[in-house]
Order: C-alpha cells, then sequence, then structure tokens
C-alpha cells in the first residue's frame, strides 16, 4: 500500500504570506464600550408579556380512541374508531361513525396516547388527543372527508378531465356512486407545465372558415388560426361575465375563459350574477368535495334565470380549450304546476332556434323520450315530479343525464320520497336544489337535502341526529343549560361552515332597488256574536275534552275550529268531506243554529273582506288577489264576488295544467273593469306564478307552514311590479288562527310541526293544545300582550317592563326596573297564583279575568324562559278604535300607510280590532 503524505487541515493551514501568528482579539469589558464606538446606548424598551391562556379545566379532555368488545380470540382486531370525553372523572365513549354513545363510566387516573381502559364492556385504548374545539364543532362525526377542511392559501391538487370535471385529490371514501362518472380517468399535471403544453393544431381546410350560426344574432368570436386559446364570447366586452378557471388540466391541453354568452349577461342583475358564478364553481367542484349546489334566494330572485344561465353556458362551453362541453343533457324537475312556466321561460331567454326544449306532461306523456335520450335535437328535458316516476326507466337509456335540476326542491322531505328515489337511480353527480325555504320543518329534511346534493358530506343520517341535530334543537329550548348552549351553539357554527360552501341566500332586500315599496298589514278581526257562540259551543262540548288526549280526534278539531275562523257555514259545505270524519260533525253539527250554517253573514273575515274590495274597486284601479288553502273558502268568496258583480279569474286544484298559464297572462293583461279579482289556492298555485297584474293581495286564512304564506305574499312583489304592493293577513282574534300566527313567530317548534303530517300532533302536550284551543273574547289583542310593548296601540312605541323584547330590558333605569320586577313578583307570589290555583266554583270563576291573568303572567316570563316575538317589534302596533277616534289625525294616517285600509278602519261597524303593520321600501 502507498502511503499518501499527511496534509494539513486547511483550517490549521499556515499563512502562507504571513509567518506571525494572528493578533488577538481585545476583550473588551461589560461596563466600558470601546474606544472607537460611536454608538449611543440601547434604549430599553418594556415589551409587554403576551396575555396567558385561558385556564383550562384539568379535568375535562378529549380522546379519539380505539374500541372493541371483549373478546378471547388470540387476534384480536379493533371494531372501529370512537371519541372520548372526560369531564369531572366521568368518562363517555362514542362511535365516531354512528354518533351513538356506546358506554360511561369513572376515571381519575391520567390518560396518555397508548393507554387501556374498559368502559361499558368494552375495551378502549387512547389513539390520541383532541382540543374541546374539535369535539364541540362535531367534524369527528362526519367521516374523513370533513375532518381537515383544506386551507385557502395551498389549494389541494385538482385534476380535470377532457370534459372539463374538476376534482379535489383528496381521500374519499369509496360509495356506490363512485362508478357514475363514465368519463376516461384524468391525468394529473402541473398547472404551469400543462398551460405551456400548447399541441399542434391540423385542421381541414373546411373547419379553417368561419362559421355562420343561423340565428338572428350571434355574439360568437369569429375561429382565427391562432393557436392560442380563444373564448367563445369576448372577455374584454363591458360588462363580461367570466367564470372562475380551473388550477390544473389534463396533459397536451389548455385552460380557457368561459365567458357567459352576452345575450344572456346583459339581463343579470348584480346578484344574479353572484349567483351564477356561485353555481358554475359548485358544479365544477371547486367548492367542495361534491358537485352539487343549493340555491336558496328567496321568492323573487329570479332563480330560474340564474339557471338557465348556467345551463346554457355548460351547455356551449368547457374551460379545457378544444373538449366537449361540460354537459350535454341537462334534466329539470319542477311541480307539474310549473313545467310550462319554464318552457316560456327558456323560449322568453334563448328562443327557439338556440336551444331545444323537452317537456313531457300530461298532455304529451306518451312522446317518445328516446328523442331526448338518443337524439341530439333536445338539449334540455322538462318534467313533474309526478310524471317523473313513470318515465326514469327511458331516461336511464342513452348518454345519461350529465345534471339535474330539482325546482322547489323541498318537497324531497325524506330519503324515502319517491320523486328522490327516481332521481338518484338515474346515477348523476351534478345536482342542483331550488328553493325559497330549504329549511321548512327541521333538521332532518335539511339533511335529506344535504346528502341529495352532496352524498357523504354530511356523514351518515344516525350520527348526524346524535351530533348535530340534537344538541342544536336542544340549545333552542327556553330551559337549556350553559352546557348544553355551548355545545349547540358550537355545532350549529360547524354545520354552517360546511353547507356554506356550496349553498348561497339571498333575502328579497336585494331587490329594493329594482321594486316598488310594500306595505304588510296583519288584520285582527273580531268575531261576529254567532261565530264566537259556535266557537263556545264546540270548546264545550263533550268531544273537547276526548281530542285533548286522542291525536287524531286533535287534529280533527283544529280542522273544524280552522273552519269556523273563516265561516261557520263552512262545516255544513264540508259534511262529506274527507278531511274530517262524518261522525265528528255529525256530533258538532247540532250545537250551532241552524241559521249560522245556512248563511256566510257570520264570517268577520268576509265581512273585512267585503268592505275592503268593495273599496279598492270604487276608489282605485287596481286589482286583488285573493288566496286560500280551501277550496271551499274559495267557493264563499266566489259567491260574494258574484253577488257584488265582480268580475273575476280562479286557479285551484282542479284547474288544467293547460289552462294554468293562460289564465295568468290573461289576468296580468286585462284592466280592472275586465278581470278585477284573481282567487288563488295556495297549494296549487302558491308557487312560481308571477300575477304582477295585481298590487293588492288577501291571505283569508293561515296555515300552520309560514313559507306556505311567504309564497303566496310573493306572487304580487316581483320583477314587473310597477306599483307598491299591499299585503293583508285576515286572522280572527283571540282564536285559532291568532294562536297559529303567534308559534310562527315565535318559532316554538309547534307550528312548523303540523303540515300534514298526523304523527306531528303528538309534539303538543295537554296543556299546550289547550292553550291553542282556547277562546280569548278580551279586547286586548293578546299577541300585542305577549309582545310586551307599551305602545298602548299608538304606533310602535316603547317596550314596557313587563315582556323586554332583548336581553337589556325596557325602557326604564336599572334601579326603577329592579323595583317593578320586585312588585310584579310580590303582586305574582300573593294574588296570580292563589287566584289561579285555587280550587272555586265554575259559577264563580270570571274567565276573561283568568284569560288576563294567564297572558300577564306569561308576558312577564323571565329573559329567556318565554320565547319573544322580536320580529313583531318591526311593525307599527294600532289598536283600531284609536284610529276610529282620531278621525282625520295625519300621524295615524301615515302608520296605516294605506288610504283604503284606512277607510275600512273608520267604517263604524268595522269588524277589524287590531292592525300590525310593516312597510319596506
Amino acid at each position: 500500500m502507498i502511503r499518501k503524505p499527511f496534509r494539513p487541515p486547511a483550517f490549521v493551514r499556515p499563512d502562507p504570506i504571513s509567518d506571525e501568528p494572528p493578533q488577538k482579539k481585545r476583550r473588551i469589558s461589560a461596563g466600558a464600550p470601546p474606544a472607537s464606538s460611536d454608538r449611543k446606548p440601547l434604549v430599553p424598551v418594556n415589551s409587554p408579556a403576551p396575555p396567558p391562556p385561558p385556564p383550562v379545566d384539568p379535568s375535562e379532555r378529549y380522546y379519539t380512541v380505539l374500541w372493541r368488545k371483549y373478546t378471547t380470540k388470540k387476534n384480536k382486531t379493533w371494531d372501529g374508531d370512537g371519541v372520548l370525553s372526560m369531564n369531572g372523572g366521568v368518562v363517555v365513549l362514542v362511535d365516531s361513525d354512528t354518533g351513538k354513545e356506546l358506554g360511561r363510566g369513572a376515571c381519575e387516573r391520567p390518560l396518555l396516547p397508548g393507554s387501556s381502559l374498559s368502559i361499558g364492556g368494552k375495551e378502549v385504548e387512547i389513539d390520541g388527543v383532541i382540543s374541546k374545539e374539535a369535539y364541540m364543532s362535531g367534524r369527528l362525526f362526519l367521516g374523513t372527508t370533513t375532518a381537515a377542511a383544506p386551507t385557502p392559501a395551498e389549494p389541494p391538487k385538482a385534476h380535470v378531465n377532457s370534459r372539463g370535471h374538476v376534482a379535489q385529490n383528496v381521500a374519499k371514501k369509496p360509495t356506490p356512486q363512485a362508478s357514475r362518472n363514465k368519463h376516461d380517468e384524468p391525468q394529473t399535471v402541473d398547472a404551469d407545465e400543462a398551460v405551456d403544453a400548447t399541441p399542434t393544431l391540423n385542421h381541414p381546410l373546411a373547419a379553417r372558415k368561419n362559421f355562420k350560426t343561423p340565428v338572428l344574432h350571434s355574439t360568437i368570436v369569429p375561429r382565427t388560426s391562432s393557436s392560442k386559446p380563444q373564448p367563445r364570447h369576448d372577455p374584454t366586452q363591458p360588462g363580461a361575465l367570466l367564470m372562475k378557471r380551473p388550477t390544473a388540466c389534463p396533459k397536451g391541453k389548455q385552460i380557457v375563459d368561459v365567458v357567459v354568452d352576452p345575450i344572456l349577461s346583459r339581463h343579470l342583475r348584480d346578484h344574479q350574477r353572484d349567483g351564477v358564478q356561485f353555481l358554475y364553481e359548485c358544479i365544477m367542484g371547486m367548492r367542495c368535495e361534491g358537485e352539487g349546489a343549493i340555491m336558496a334566494d328567496e321568492m323573487g330572485l329570479g332563480k330560474t334565470l340564474q339557471t338557465i344561465t348556467l345551463l346554457w353556458t355548460l351547455l356551449k362551453q368547457n374551460p379545457i380549450y378544444e373538449s366537449q362541453p361540460v354537459i350535454t343533457k341537462a334534466l329539470i324537475v319542477c311541480p307539474a304546476g310549473l313545467v310550462d312556466n319554464w318552457r316560456r321561460e327558456f323560449r322568453k331567454w334563448l328562443g327557439n332556434e338556440r336551444i331545444g326544449v323537452f317537456v313531457v306532461d300530461k298532455t304529451n306523456k306518451d312522446k317518445k323520450i328516446t328523442n331526448f335520450t338518443m337524439g341530439k335535437a333536445y338539449n334540455v328535458m322538462i318534467v313533474g315530479y309526478e310524471m317523473l316516476r313513470i318515465v326514469q326507466e327511458d331516461l336511464k337509456k342513452g348518454t345519461g343525464i350529465d345534471i339535474v335540476i330539482a325546482d322547489e326542491g323541498h318537497r324531497l322531505k325524506t330519503a324515502n320520497n319517491k320523486a328522490m328515489l327516481a332521481i338518484q337511480s338515474l346515477n348523476t353527480e351534478r345536482r342542483i336544489i331550488l328553493s325559497g325555504t330549504p329549511l321548512q320543518n327541521d333538521l332532518s329534511e335539511f339533511f335529506t337535502a344535504i346528502d341529495f346534493v352532496n352524498p357523504g358530506l354530511l356523514g351518515k343520517r344516525s350520527a348526524f341526529k346524535r351530533e348535530f341535530e340534537t344538541p342544536i334543537v336542544r340549545s333552542r329550548q327556553p330551559n337549556a343549560n350553559e352546557a348544553e348552549l355551548e355545545k349547540g351553539e358550537a355545532r350549529w357554527k360547524e354545520l354552517v361552515s360546511l353547507t356554506g360552501q356550496f349553498i348561497i341566500r339571498r333575502t328579497a332586500e336585494v331587490l329594493a332597488k329594482y321594486l316598488p315599496p310594500k306595505t304588510e298589514h296583519i288584520v285582527f278581526c273580531n268575531p261576529t256574536p254567532a261565530q264566537a257562540a259556535a266557537y263556545r259551543s264546540i270548546l264545550s262540548s263533550p268531544i273537547f275534552a276526548i281530542a285533548l288526549g286522542n291525536t287524531d280526534m286533535a287534529l280533527q278539531l283544529i280542522n273544524i275550529l280552522k273552519k269556523i275562523c273563516n265561516s261557520p257555514s263552512l262545516l255544513k259545505s264540508s259534511k262529506d268531506s274527507d278531511d274530517t270524519p262524518s261522525e265528528m260533525l255529525q256530533s258538532l253539527l247540532p250545537l250551532i243554529p241552524p241559521n249560522v250554517l245556512s248563511s256566510h253573514a257570520s264570517s268577520a273575515k268576509l265581512r273585512v273582506l267585503d268592505s275592503l274590495v268593495h273599496r279598492i274597486y270604487t276608489t282605485t284601479k287596481e286589482k286583488i288577489v285573493i288566496v286560500s288553502n280551501y277550496t271551499t273558502t274559495l267557493d264563499m268568496i266566489e259567491r260574494l264576488l258574484t253577488s257584488l258583480s265582480y268580475t273575476y279569474l280562479r286557479l285551484d286544484g282542479s284547474t288544467p295544467t293547460a289552462k294554468r298559464q293562460p289564465l295568468v297572462e290573461k289576468f296580468n293583461r286585462a284592466d280592472q273593469k275586465s278581470c278585477f279579482a284573481f282567487l288563488l289556492s295556495a297549494k296549487s298555485g302558491g308557487v312560481g306564478l308571477n300575477l304582477i297584474g295585481a298590487s293588492r293581495i288577501v291571505l283569508f286564512d293561515i296555515d300552520w307552514n309560514p313559507a306556505t304564506d311567504l309564497q303566496a305574499m310573493a306572487r304580487i312583489h316581483r320583477d314587473g311590479q310597477k306599483l307598491p304592493c299591499k299585503i293583508y293577513r285576515l286572522l280572527v282574534k283571540g282564536a285559532l288562527d291568532e294562536k297559529i300566527y303567534q308559534r310562527q313567530v315565535m318559532k316554538m317548534g309547534l307550528a312548523n310541526a303540523v303540515v300534514d303530517n298526523k304523527a306531528s300532533a303528538s309534539s303538543f302536550s295537554k296543556e299546550e293544545l289547550r292553550d291553542l284551543f282556547r277562546l280569548d273574547e278580551r279586547g286586548e289583542c293578546q299577541t300585542h300582550e305577549l309582545l310586551g310593548c307599551g305602545c298602548g296601540g299608538l304606533g310602535m312605541g316603547e317596550v314596557g317592563v313587563e315582556g323586554p323584547v332583548d336581553d337589556e330590558g325596557g325602557g326604564g333605569t336599572k334601579g326603577e326596573d329592579e323595583e317593578e320586577e320586585k312588585e310584579d313578583e310580590d303582586e305574582d307570589s300573593d294574588d296570580d297564583d292563589v287566584n289561579l290555583l285555587q280550587l272555586r266554583k265554575a259559577s264563580q270563576v270570571d274567565m276573561e279575568t283568568q284569560e288576563a291573568a294567564l297572558v300577564k303572567k306569561k308576558a312577564k316570563g323571565k329573559a329567556g324562559e318565554q320565547p319573544k316575538l322580536r320580529m313583531l317589534m318591526e311593525y307599527a302596533h294600532l289598536d283600531a278604535a284609536v284610529i276610529r277616534e282620531a278621525g282625520d289625525d295625519e300621524h295615524m294616517a301615515g302608520l296605516v300607510d294605506d288610504d283604503v285600509l284606512l277607510d275600512v278602519l273608520r267604517e263604524p261597524d268595522c269588524r277589524v280590532g287590531f292592525l300590525l303593520t310593516k312597510r319596506s321600501t
């Protein structure tokens, strides 16, 4: 072995220039600065210490765990994942998949990852520690797909296939619908590399010529020989609406701008432009893991136009240059009464020459569906929910459906809904729900809608119910404790955060600058003596006591009392109806005098309507829409208009679908003399219709579901309306009408429960039913007393001390409020409780005094114990007697803001007792 000479390391190698050792650095004492330094001494800075973190309860901990049942097997496996919560030495084990509690027990020792313990007959091993915020949000119970939301700073990698399908590369559980994508597997490439890769274009001579479209007017940019991606429409034009660009595209392809056709974009308002962009991003998978969306705009905001704009854009363009359009076949499912409305909207905005629309209804149900599924002439199909079940098998043939639009999608209430099952059988990933009221009854229906548009996003239904619906509902109860409030609020925020990615909601306030003002009047009518006597006769009958303990009979009694509120004579006309059994009617009809049953004169609401339509017809040139939930009530109103020789049109469930839209158009074109009134059934024509020919609407009766009333009120205050709108809601004061309205406003969970569902009546206790049926015949308005307003019926005054509307209290000082509260408590404890609870003879009971004491006691409920009618503080509270006494007072006239109604209120025999008025501009 040849040895090499040793070379010293470089850091000890001597300097070849100078053999002198380097000079040592001068040592400087800490007290004296260096001589050559001119620096000023440092100024001491007092940096405040960071605030200490909030104290953490050492007894409150949360863990992710693995659990299994006890087994004697040699090779043991875990049965599932779970979440373990420790609070005050008590541990609770919950399954992550179902949200079901698996057991609880005591544990005082500290738990660390790897620790084992036994709970509820299960072996548990600690996997990790989680924060309280993560546990409270409930994110762990929604599955791995939503356990961690992507940060906006680093968007997840995406892949785009040749037809523009954009999907996020995140971990997904395999679903039965995973095989629905019929496109080729995309290739994931770097976005910058994909944009630079420009393919060589070898077009034949015919393709290089400019194509002349056969339409009358075209906004398409002429094709050029340039290899640069060229959008279909010019993005530099003023008012051009551009869609968001994807972050990546297939290898060898380029990204091109998607620009909405100016034929449509020029008609879009600002909120509609935002809505189209939102829907496009959802459908292209740019906002969340799914490809569905819910447009929950209120009525009149143009959901139909936004949907047509989206479909037209997807049918003609693709963000991947020189690829097929994103969709080729679209299906629109809607109520049967709106099929023709959708057809007219497509014709209005796109004409007949641009797009082929295939319509299936009862008139052409024998039309071959293969013309749509197999042919190329039709791109959009419109079908009703009922007809969809008949043609669903035919729709599975051909190339398939690329997108489904469910108009009035709140009808898909349950997972077993036949229409929903029919849509799911089409294996279409892209789904959109259009609904002004997506959350009508409860969170369970809301989960159904979410799972319809984006399956699996909220996990399993059982876990959602236990970990989200139950805590949220519980936290809304008046007697919820602090822990329940904290948990419910955290779960609600998490639910809003998750669903906000694909739900867009705008209220009618965005139309304030486009539509004329509207005024809403809540008219409380005093019952006539005959009407009140009939009401009391029903409540004093033995059937009333039986109905308090029988769900079916309680519902039947509710229907009877609602008819009495409209008119006692309606009981005779509905004697043989299927809604109310004849046995109950046969036992109740003898309690009501025959002259009351045979005449409509005993109806207080009909008398007010008579005066109202007479004033409108004789003093204005306006027209009116009258809405009711019952055809028998419409028959009664029809006879009234006939006796007054007023012309009218009528639309209800018996009106053929083909004749409904012509009736609407005829009414909108006609003047007052030719067609003065439009009678409308709320269940048959309360959605989708545009009745802008009228500027006044009367809701003759109230529905349990507030969404039904809101839909009906929006029939006249829509695009195209030129006159200020007046809305009248007629209620019988002190009767069932007013109680239903209170429950609508107070949101006690009772109003929305009874919507054509007998099982929901079980949510009423005996005391709630007794209060629901009670007739309050005092002069005061019970709703105004529950509100606790001290205005005295003179308008909107300050909140009284008896019923605070907000947590800060009323108008007095703190000392005055405490003193008056103490006096009220003394009065309650000394007098009211004794008078209300002690047993007395029936002849010694003053029902009016007792009713007033009950209402007063209820209004004095402590803050947080009673629901509050906050929204009614936006109204002016007017006593009709005060208005009549005021005469021509300009201040009162300004509060009413309706000359016609003001004349009705000033009539000597007017049946109006109280009025709530709100004007929106």
